[in-house]
Order: structure tokens, then sequence, then C-alpha cells
């Protein structure tokens, strides 16, 4: 399945450098000098990159062909993406892919059905479930304390009821 993995940011110099937003937690094995991703729209690819380092924090990455400011500048908010196996096994049994969150029902230890997850927000403290309850949306914490059971495979996530949280009619 192709997964957006970055988004292109900013020129960095005159060179032809950019940023890049990373969205994967794997940056080591998509971004390295020989990679080729896909682009999204796809008419600006596919990108083989010829240099990759890091500045600040920043990741920046050059690619093939684009050799100045001004070719760089056109690929500003290209998404990169790649083919990825989101059924393949993750680091940790916590490891999982967007994809495989969204349209998972969402139901209470007791079996109270919330909703569909309609997207996943990431934060820096933890990511956060959007749940669609009856048009309304519900965000909860995508922690082990809130969230104890992901079943990928039949679709469905267990939340623990707390007052407050999920506040569903």
């Amino acid at each position: 399945m192709l997964l957006t993995v970055a988004r292109i940011g900013r020129v960095h110099g005159v060179l032809g450098e950019v940023t890049i937003e990373v969205r994967t937690d794997e940056p080591d094995e998509r971004f390295f000098i020989g990679s080729v991703l896909a682009t999204e729209p796809a008419s600006f690819g596919p990108l083989t990159i010829t240099s990759v380092r890091n500045h600040n924090g920043i990741l920046l990455l050059g690619f093939q062909g684009i050799l100045d400011r001004n070719a760089a500048e056109k690929l500003r908010d290209v998404l990169l993406v790649a083919d990825v196996d989101v059924n393949a096994e993750g680091f940790d049994e916590d490891d999982f892919h967007i994809q495989q969150l969204l349209g998972c029902r969402v139901v209470t230890e007791s079996g109270t059905e919330i909703g569909l997850v309609t997207d996943v927000v990431p934060l820096p403290g933890q990511d956060l479930l959007a749940v669609d309850n009856a048009g309304k949306e519900i965000l909860i914490p995508f922690v082990r304390a809130i969230v104890p059971t992901v079943d990928v495979k039949n679709k469905l996530i267990t939340v623990i009821e707390q007052e407050g949280l999920l506040n569903v009619d």
C-alpha cells in the first residue's frame, strides 16, 4: 500500500536542498542516498535522493535533477510516498500504521458502541483517535491506560470508560 512518508517543506540554501516533514517511524529506512520515492501528485516524481543530512534537528534532502533553489521551490508541499506492507510485524505489539486504525469500530469494555475511527491526530505527547459518534467527533488519547486493546485484524478497538472522556449520548 502506498503511504505518505514525508512532506517536502521549504527550500534550504541555493543548491536545491529541501526541508522534510517526516511522517514515518523509520526515516533511516526510507531516506537514504539512492532511495527512489514516488510523489503525490505523481507528476513531480519519482524522486531519487542524492543527499541526506540533519540540520539542527531538521531533515534535509537533495534530489537528482533538482540543482537550484528555483527547481526545489516547485516541490514545496509535494508528498513523498512509499510502498509499505501495513500488515508486516512492527517493532513491538503497539506499532500500528494509521491506515490499519482507520475504520476500526471503537467500543467500551462493557460493549457500548462509540463509533468508527476517522483519523489519527499526531501530538507531541501522544496521538489521539478521532472517532465519529453519530456525526459528533470524539477525541480519545491513544495510550494503553485508555485504549488497552487494538485488534486490527477484526477492526476493533476497546477503550476504558472514564468520566468526561466519551460523553456519548
